[in-house]
């Protein structure tokens, strides 16, 4: 199984948004017992709020439930239980490998950088662009998602000592995210 935590600073907008879409992605692909995803902030100001109403908004929209979420705090033993901490922009990424130190070594990245477009999601609490970050958010988990499945083909292939020929990248992308 692995284990995903997303961290952004208030886990009330993007970390619980990038949880729900990888959710039901791994759920559309027959994959959600492979994975266990989360999200946590690293700030303690939005403890225990539900998802903001606009982020609640943009999820419903795109048929993705966020009930019971209520925000969290990233926690030291986070470091050791999750396989990836990934963050919404450089600066989340920075302030885990600080907090983590080499508990975190190799688990901490941006989500934007699984995409060819690697940069930072802009806050839409501030900005109130949730469109942009929603979408910007899709596309990070998809490319997250296309990425360890194939880690996962590639492990089972080993596994099964067999130098198994893997679909061109673009086949594996449409088998995994068709939208059917």
């Amino acid at each position: 199984m692995t284990r995903v935590l997303f961290v952004c600073h208030g886990n009330i907008c993007r970390s619980p948004m990038a949880e729900f879409v990888f959710r039901a992605m791994v759920q559309k692909a027959g994959r959600a017992q492979a994975y266990e995803v989360q999200s946590a902030a690293l700030s303690s100001e939005e403890l225990g709020n539900p998802v903001y109403p606009p982020a609640r908004a943009m999820l419903a929209r795109h048929g993705i439930s966020c009930e019971g979420k209520y925000a969290r705090q990233i926690e030291k033993a986070d470091a050791q239980a999750f396989d990836l901490l990934i963050g919404m922009e450089q600066r989340h990424v920075d302030a885990m490998c600080r907090r983590f130190g080499a508990d975190a070594q190799g688990k901490v990245h941006r989500l934007l950088d699984y995409t060819g477009t690697p940069g930072d999601i802009a806050d839409p609490w501030y900005t109130r662009d949730f469109e942009t970050a929603y979408a910007q958010i899709e596309a990070g988990c998809r490319a997250l998602l296309v990425q360890l499945e194939q880690a996962a083909q590639g492990q089972h292939a080993a596994q099964a000592g067999q130098g198994a020929r893997q679909a061109p990248r673009q086949d594996r992308k449409k088998i995994l995210l068709e939208d059917g």
